[in-house]
């Protein structure tokens, strides 16, 4: 018997196994069309590669498909591929922490061994699938996957941007992790042309496409706190630092990342960094937070905050 003939065959026997509870040796050589010993030899391959088949011996025995130390290679049929790739999507975009990195990668994975017509499938699904969220951009899934199998394969893209104005412009960048703030995502990358790391917007991308051009990691900032700097503090023509008194935990649950970084203070302060292009606007949304505070800087922001209060003192 050929090689590629035993290798269906064990698969077809990982498929039974996955189908029921337990088989008894008899049944399994009847459903293959092979002797109880060959289905013995199939076992053996099976658990050579990480299954944990189970034997029983006895009346009421038989074999039955355990749990493992790792995870072995799994075997989909269609539907079950279908569902686990529209799972894997919806994830990616959920609010779960760290669901949308893990569900990137592993759809990554899936998308590469998946057949054309089974991702017409996925993308049908998907297409006609609402999930009550917030609000936030619309990506596409295959946007998703070409850029988390370039990070996984560390392969440069290519891709036209549009900058804040508008503008749009062909930009080269060798990608290292995507970040969702829960409102948008991010690709944090080594922008060849400008020879530094830059945040990108996914939904400013086009013409996205994977070369095969291999590159060698570098060293790099984190990528959440460097997407994180970049979105909360870069764009802004005002930076401030205000000094509150509540727990880091607190001040988080109030403020999202993408609107500010909190740190770690002392003696049940911490420390709300956030920026703006109105000293007004700062001010109002740092009294609404509710906390005592004190401006640590601009100190244009404790003037704005002082005609805040003279303004509302005024208020009959």
């Amino acid at each position: 018997m050929t090689v590629e003939a035993t290798t269906e065959r064990v698969l077809r026997l990982l498929a039974l196994l996955q189908r029921r509870p337990s088989w008894t040796a008899a049944d399994l050589a009847a459903e293959l069309g092979v002797t109880d010993r060959s289905v013995r030899r199939d076992v053996e391959r099976l658990r050579a590669v990480g299954y944990p088949v189970h034997a029983a011996p006895g009346v009421g025995g038989g074999y039955q498909l355990g749990a493992g130390t790792r995870l072995p290679p799994l075997l989909l049929d269609d539907e079950e591929a279908i569902a686990t790739a529209v799972s894997l999507l919806m994830a990616a975009g959920g609010t779960v922490a760290g669901a949308g990195e893990a569900a990137l990668r592993a759809l990554a994975k899936l998308d590469q061994v998946m057949p054309p017509r089974l991702r017409a499938e996925v993308r049908a699904v998907h297409g006609a699938t609402d999930t009550l969220v917030g609000p936030g951009v619309e990506i596409d899934p295959e946007l998703l996957v070409t850029l988390a199998r370039a990070c996984r394969d560390a392969v440069r893209v290519r891709f036209r941007y549009a900058g804040r104005g508008g503008e749009e412009r062909e930009r080269t960048t060798e990608p290292v992790r995507m970040v969702a703030t829960g409102r948008r995502w991010y690709l944090m990358a080594w922008d060849v042309d400008r020879d530094d790391w830059r945040t990108f917007r996914l939904d400013r991308m086009r013409e996205v496409t994977a070369t095969t051009w291999r590159f060698r990691a570098r060293e790099h900032p984190d990528p959440v706190t460097y997407v994180q700097r970049s979105v909360t503090e870069a764009p802004y023509r005002y930076l401030a630092r205000v000094r509150l008194r509540a727990r880091p935990d607190q001040v988080r649950e109030l403020v999202p990342p993408q609107v500010g970084r909190v740190e770690d203070d002392r003696d049940g302060w911490c420390v709300l960094v956030a920026g703006g292009v109105d000293l007004d606007w700062l001010a109002v949304h740092v009294v609404r937070l509710g906390f005592e505070a004190e401006v640590l800087e601009p100190p244009e922001l404790r003037e704005a905050a002082a005609l805040l209060a003279r303004r509302l003192a005024a208020l009959h």
